[in-house]
């Protein structure tokens, strides 16, 4: 089981359509508990990872630091575009765990379609 207690990103690694891994190092919330838990990233509908879910769902994650140094074990999932309820709840509990940084970050970068994608470990 991955544990997440305490982290502040995650590497997520998506697919090109010829199979080679592109990894992004994110910040991201955890929804739930067990089987059940789902992580939230946020992103702009016009980055790579997203066009590369659509193309591809399955991701692979490992806990992080900022710039992406893995800190423990990749693990399969699945990612998706969450729905319009899940996006509303995942901006909530963003700001709630990164706080000022959270709004200032989304303050400097207005303009853009925001969507959140939902991860879950498989």
């Amino acid at each position: 089981m991955l544990n997440l207690a305490g982290e502040k990103y995650i590497n997520l690694e998506t697919y090109r359509r010829n199979g080679r891994g592109v990894r992004t190092p994110v910040w991201f919330v955890e929804s739930g508990s067990g089987d059940s838990s789902v992580l939230y990233v946020r992103t702009s509908d016009d980055t790579g990872k997203y066009k590369r879910i659509h193309n591809n769902p399955s991701v692979q994650i490992a806990p992080c630091d900022m710039r992406g140094s893995i800190k423990g074990e990749w693990v399969k999932g699945e990612a998706r575009v969450a729905s319009e309820e899940e996006k509303l709840k995942a901006f909530k509990m963003l700001e709630k765990k990164y706080g000022i940084v959270y709004k200032m970050t989304r303050m400097f970068m207005s303009g853009k379609n925001y969507v959140v994608i939902a991860i879950r470990i498989t």
